[in-house]
């Protein structure tokens, strides 16, 4: 992280503003380079002065902080992105992470977390103010869940997934048959159907995905 961070501070109320300022310039390595009072002026700031880091109101007359970081998005800056809000709202907080925010915080924790959020954005890693933390457990549950629909081991029958678990323990086709009671023949056509649904190919093709996605066969 470099020794000084350059910071906008967009918040339509003054006092406020006022306060994360004297908070933030406490720390010698972070310097505020300006000041928005809504989200046009913080617009214009920021492709003018290009921050190392915005810190945006979610609420903010004229443009919103989205409004603001989707109209950015057609600029080449380095900006990173924390919002500030008063809403403990999970819509409201993926949209934010969607968006490429690094930081997410509640207005009634800045006091406390501002700093740390910066110092974390600038160094492009995410800070969260902690009673929002749940949110991003369940956005990483829903994504991966997603991505296990995706998952062409969820085409397989259950007697392949069955074979296949089996495939991953290192079984040979002549144990599988055993285990099973069913022929080598059988487990071999099995085989094939399987490796043509995942896209599988070589001789140990089925067995190196099989071991690699043996926490997805269960």
């Amino acid at each position: 992280m470099k020794n000084d961070i350059t910071i906008i501070i967009a918040d339509d109320h003054p006092v406020f503003r006022r306060g994360l300022k004297m908070i933030i310039e406490a720390d010698a390595r972070l310097k505020v380079a300006a000041e928005a009072a809504d989200g046009a002026e913080a617009l214009e700031l920021i492709k003018k002065l290009a921050p190392d880091v915005a810190v945006l109101d979610v609420n903010m007359p004229h443009l919103n902080g989205f409004e603001v970081v989707r109209e950015l998005k057609n600029f080449n800056l380095a900006t990173e992105y924390i919002f500030l809000t008063m809403h403990k709202d999970e819509t409201m907080f993926n949209t934010a992470i969607d968006l490429g925010a690094r930081g997410y915080l509640l207005k009634e924790s800045a006091v406390d977390d501002i700093v740390a959020g910066i110092k974390a954005a600038a160094s492009g890693e995410h800070f969260i103010s902690s009673p929002l933390t749940n949110f991003l457990v369940k956005r990483s549950a829903r994504r991966e869940a997603e991505n296990d629909k995706r998952l062409p081991i969820n085409d397989l029958t259950d007697a392949e997934r069955r074979i296949i678990q089996l495939v991953a323990e290192d079984k040979t086709s002549r144990e599988i048959g055993e285990l099973l009671f069913i022929s080598v023949r059988t487990v071999e056509r099995h085989r094939q159907n399987i490796c043509n649904k995942l896209g599988v190919h070589g001789s140990n093709g089925l067995l190196k995905f099989a071991v690699a996605n043996k926490n997805n066969l269960r």
